[in-house]
């Protein structure tokens, strides 16, 4: 058995894949990844995790958590692109893991990956329902209280009144139901809409930074690296708050502002040229963020205070920030409103594009049931998958509360990218004669320091986030001994 469970697919079966009837149709351009890449970067952790990193973990340091993190997604990058260039298949990290760990592993990656990706896009939609209505307030307008919140949150007056209950939560169902019909139509169709909103969302940040450069105080940056003490949040919770485990605080929680990149991975069975188009994605939108929060965060945490992120502007610092201190710029806020808005809804349709190209290729593995592999004959996108996880991620965003599950995202990943940085040194060294079309330099050094920095990212994370994961981990375990390991196409053709 342990045998068993640890054979690896061989890249011959991986790559005859992409040659059947049943493949996904190929439209996807470099250009076009990267434009994915960046829609799905840039969202709720530039606008909402910056100054959470910033009240909690690191003031003003927080830019170097940015660095950090930046810095270990810049190594799991390299790692990726050469997969990805190596075995241009659905799948991102559970592909690479299939191929190089075996199937037990390949598994526990793709059960990790629904952290980053399903239940992520189910949190993103119940922000976007409370960003709508910030929106609409500009207009006299709002979505009544018990059609934006689920059945167990209740809206109480200065008193303690219970004056609302939640029902249902119309505008995130409705979001995740747009955009699944627009994954159905085709990949082209979305990259055109997520395109759109990319440029309109990049061309905000960058307002903000060159707009807010003038009102930096510098001492609201001083000193810029908090002398360590630990800070109690309003909800009680206790935070390693300056210092050197402020700033690894901090590079955890920022981290989810990268989660994405990887998601351009998923996309390799619908790329023209995916050996030279892929690692372009991935390390091409993996630059321009990075680029982008270093400065967004330097200047926000220059033009505001730690107090003002803790006591006053909270989720909506960034706006506080611009409504606050950047007189005459009132403007900015409302534009960066309609940002969060379509930072959201990128950042949702990349989420449910990348589960769903996951678990096609664990469906043709045998290991989840074949319905998700099942491609619609016109669109030749994996549509019974898509509607499956419309269902499961709009009733999460419909009835249950949108709970902080931020840092919960970020270890799963995290997780995810030490595991391709080891299939890396493993795959040198047991096929080391394969064509790359792209290389990882400095191979082991590159991936040892990807390990390395994500491990420190995922110890600031604290051991609350370590248990969650477990827990999660043991639910994949129940599934793969009960149903994964009878059904698996490669261990039935290896008995």
């Amino acid at each position: 058995m342990s045998n068993k469970l640890f054979a690896v697919k061989p890249l011959h079966l991986l790559l005859d894949e992409t040659e059947d009837k049943n493949s996904l149709k190929k439209t996807l351009t470099a250009m076009q990844l990267v434009a994915l890449g960046v829609g799905a970067i840039i969202g709720a952790g530039l606008f909402v995790r910056t100054a959470a990193a910033a009240a909690n973990n690191a003031g003003p340091s927080v830019t170097l958590g940015f660095i950090i993190a930046g810095i270990g997604c810049a190594f799991a990058g390299l790692c990726y692109s050469e997969f990805a260039s190596m075995i241009p298949i659905s799948g991102s990290a559970y592909t690479y893991s299939y191929a190089t760990m075996g199937e037990f592993m390949a598994w526990v990656i793709g059960w990790d990956l629904i952290l980053e990706y399903a239940l992520g896009a189910a949190t993103v939609s119940i922000a976007w329902s409370e960003y709508l209505n910030k929106l609409l307030e500009y207009f006299g307008l709002n979505v009544p209280y018990s059609l934006c919140h689920s059945p167990m949150q209740v809206l109480r007056d200065s008193g303690g009144t219970v004056v609302s209950h939640g029902v249902i939560n119309i505008p995130a169902l409705v979001i995740v139901a747009l955009l699944t019909i627009l994954l159905i139509r085709g990949v082209r169709e979305s990259s055109v809409f997520n395109a759109i909103i990319v440029i309109t969302k990049v061309s905000i940040v960058i307002l903000f930074i060159v707009l807010g450069w003038q009102f930096i105080k510098p001492e609201n940056q001083t000193p810029f690296i908090p002398a360590a003490t630990k800070y109690i949040d309003d909800q009680g919770v206790i935070h390693n708050f300056g210092g050197i485990l402020g700033i690894l605080g901090a590079a955890g929680v920022v981290f989810f502002a990268f989660i994405g990149f990887d998601a351009v991975s998923t996309a390799a069975q619908e790329t023209k040229n995916p050996k030279r188009a892929l690692p372009i994605g991935i390390l091409g939108s993996l630059a321009i963020c990075t680029v982008l929060y270093i400065l967004f965060a330097y200047v926000l945490t220059g033009v505001a205070g730690i107090e003002d992120f803790r006591k006053a502007g909270k989720e909506a610092s960034v706006t506080y920030t611009i409504q606050t201190y950047m007189h005459g710029y009132g403007w900015l806020a409302k534009l960066v409103t309609v940002a969060i808005l379509a930072g959201f809804s990128s950042v949702i349709l990349v989420m449910l594009y990348g589960q769903s190209r996951v678990f096609y290729s664990m469906s043709r593995d045998g290991l989840v049931p074949p319905v998700f592999s099942k491609v619609h004959p016109k669109f030749r996108t994996p549509y019974k998958s898509n509607i499956l996880f419309l269902v499961f991620v709009g009733l999460f965003a419909s009835f249950v509360p949108g709970d902080i599950v931020g840092d919960m995202t970020s270890i799963g990943t995290l997780f995810a990218f030490i595991l391709v940085c080891i299939g890396i040194i493993i795959m040198r060294r047991t096929n080391p004669g394969l064509p790359r079309p792209f290389k990882t330099p400095l191979v082991p050094l590159v991936p040892i320091l990807g390990i390395l920095t994500c491990g420190a990212m995922i110890y600031g994370l604290g051991w609350p986030n370590w248990m969650r994961l477990f827990i999660w981990m043991l639910i994949g375990m129940v599934f793969y001994f009960s149903y994964s390991i009878k059904k698996s196409h490669l261990r039935k053709d290896k008995t």
